[in-house]
């Protein structure tokens, strides 16, 4: 979702680098802050799962569950770049599961994600 104009910050977010989103999206996973997560998705961006086609409050309930299967995750990542495309490989570990094959990718435009990918493996610990 798009940041409110009315929030500090607002108007600068149009002119990020997929660098600077990513960078920002990164921390907001670290933080496990779903709002700030969620600032750098376009009100119409679109993810794609193996489960299927999410979109508006269907990405916010994705991370939701990423965050409760992943508690306090340490993250591994591998990214390469081009143009406006991120091509992500990532690992996660926490005390409640893990994944070593995470594979994302995303397109962004305006300054927000507008479409993005994810499969990955969530093995839980016993």
């Amino acid at each position: 979702m798009t940041q409110s104009t009315n929030q500090p910050g607002a108007a600068d977010l149009s002119n990020r680098t997929p660098e600077e989103i990513f960078a920002h999206h990164g921390q907001a996973l670290g933080a496990e802050d779903l709002d700030a997560t969620m600032m750098d998705y376009a009100d119409t961006a679109v993810l794609v799962t193996p489960d299927g086609v999410l979109r508006g409050n269907g990405i916010r309930d994705f991370f939701d569950g990423a965050f409760k299967a992943l508690p306090k995750a340490k993250w591994g990542i591998k990214t390469i770049y081009v143009d406006n495309l991120l091509f992500l490989e990532w690992t996660a570990d926490s005390t409640r599961a893990s994944v070593s094959d995470g594979v994302d990718t995303f397109i962004f435009k305006d300054g927000l994600i507008q479409y993005q990918t994810v499969r990955c493996t969530i093995v839980p610990k016993t």
